[in-house]
């Protein structure tokens, strides 16, 4: 079990560029679909958790799961497998980069790249907020946290208290038990 966390996260960790948010329609495919390690509201939480804890995402990530599947040796050894590629490609890339940085050719496929992160961004954002948002109630916390973080300088740990207690608030006083708002 502990080489198939370090594979998983490893295979996670050489097929993805642009960081842990390019990351999440991977780590949703592996853990979710593939493996079972997880389930969506788990990693969401893993996620959201992860955005608050210092570190990358990714790795938080893997943390989680790998501690979840078999203890903090576990977590140890999911964390090492996302980080090894990285290691390995960004050293190899680091030798010869400084050579050819200038190159035409080199310039545009970072530009490929780019897009290609956005796109994979953007997907992720897609994927979560169709698992979030799920009524009324939902799609208002996501309106007014989104307008906060676009217009203000707010710290993103204030946006997701401010969220979560809007969470409490509006589960616990303004919904019965169905879902529906109290009257």
């Amino acid at each position: 079990m502990l080489f198939d966390l370090f594979i998983t996260f490893a295979k996670i960790g050489v097929m993805t560029f642009g960081g842990g948010y390019a990351m999440l329609p991977i780590l949703q495919r592996e853990l979710v679909e593939n493996k079972g390690w997880s389930t969506e509201e788990d990693l969401a939480d893993y996620y959201a958790i992860g955005q608050c804890t210092p570190g990358i995402i990714a790795i938080n990530t893997a943390t989680f799961v790998g501690t979840k599947q078999r203890g903090i040796i576990g977590g140890i050894v999911a964390s090492l497998g996302m980080v090894f590629p990285s290691l390995i490609i960004i050293t190899l890339i680091a030798t010869v980069l400084t050579t050819f940085s200038e190159l035409e050719i080199v310039k545009h496929a970072f530009a490929g790249i780019r897009v290609a992160v956005v796109v994979l961004i953007f997907n992720s954002v897609v994927k979560l907020f169709k698992g979030a948002v799920k009524d009324y109630y939902a799609l208002f916390v996501f309106i007014l946290i989104f307008l906060l973080a676009l217009f203000t300088s707010l710290s993103t740990v204030l946006l997701i208290v401010v969220s979560a207690v809007l969470g409490i608030v509006i589960n616990t006083f303004l919904k019965n038990k169905k879902g529906e708002i109290k009257r």
